[in-house]
């Protein structure tokens, strides 16, 4: 099933990072938007708003009436089995619409045994367990696994960087990717037939943490001391052994150095000269 123009397309997560550059794409190809958001906001550039919360269900029928697909790209820390739960349970009262998923690389793959694990890698589990309900749901589907995106690893590493001495989990690597680059690919599952679960996309290069925070360090100008802090648990040892890794789908091409040279840039000219 692909989206018709008399059809719209209803997008979660609408004004988030991913959702941004998925709204971005859509608006040039004619066909009617709608986001689903928490807040209310008037139609602007032609895309419809509906209020609604996902980790409620209160709104989502009126979000998902009359949409052919709907791409699901609202994500948190927490809860995302939840606000699956409530839109799959929407959706099937609605009809048959594909439902498009944005999952991590990874969810299948971190272990989720005990309460240390949940604590700091529970994100992952959240993700398959949504992931399963799409999948049972009986609807027409399509899920991309990603891994994390730059902008991610850019807002963890600020985060850390306001720390007068910074620890940094030992062993852990990463291989960011470019949200925009899954903005269009995620746009073209939308725009094609169900797929089920599609190949993952990772980014063109894996990196240990301690180096992409020293990078971040070195760009921003700011000297910290950077303290190696060993993890324990099962989904420490995954992620450590390659767990959130795709190095067979390194198909992302913007680089983690592109992206920092592109943020510093922009803020330099956005300074008063």
């Amino acid at each position: 099933m692909t989206p018709t123009q008399t059809s719209p397309i209803l997008v979660t997560g609408g004004t988030g990072t991913l959702g941004r550059h998925v709204l971005d794409r859509l608006q040039g190809t004619g066909l009617d938007l709608r986001v689903l958001s928490r807040h209310s906001h008037d139609p602007t550039g032609g895309i419809e708003y509906v209020t609604g919360d996902l980790a409620t269900g209160n709104g989502i029928d009126a979000a998902v009436t009359g949409a052919q697909v709907i791409l699901h790209l609202a994500g948190s820390s927490k809860g995302d089995e939840d606000k699956a739960r409530h839109l799959v349970a929407a959706a099937c009262r609605a009809g048959s619409p594909h439902l498009v998923y944005i999952s991590v690389v990874g969810a299948d793959r971190v272990p989720q045994d005990g309460r240390l694990d949940r604590a700091m890698f529970g994100y992952f589990g959240a993700k398959l367990a949504a992931e399963r309900l799409v999948a049972e749901s009986g609807l027409p589907w399509t899920t991309l696994r990603a891994t994390q995106f730059h902008d991610l690893v850019l807002k963890v590493a600020q985060g850390l960087a306001k720390l007068p001495v910074v620890p940094v989990p030992s062993g852990l690597r990463f291989q960011p990717v470019d949200s925009g680059e899954v903005a269009g690919r995620m746009v073209e599952l939308a725009l094609g037939s169900p797929a089920g679960l599609v190949p993952d996309m990772a980014g063109p290069r894996i990196y240990p943490f301690a180096d992409l925070l020293r990078s971040y360090l070195e760009a921003a100008g700011k000297h910290r001391l950077v303290v190696p802090m060993p993890l324990a648990g099962r989904a420490a040892r995954a992620v450590k052994d390659g767990a959130v890794l795709a190095p067979d789908r390194a198909v992302g091409r913007r680089t983690w150095e592109e992206f920092l040279a592109g943020v510093t840039s922009a803020r330099s000219s956005a300074l008063p000269s």
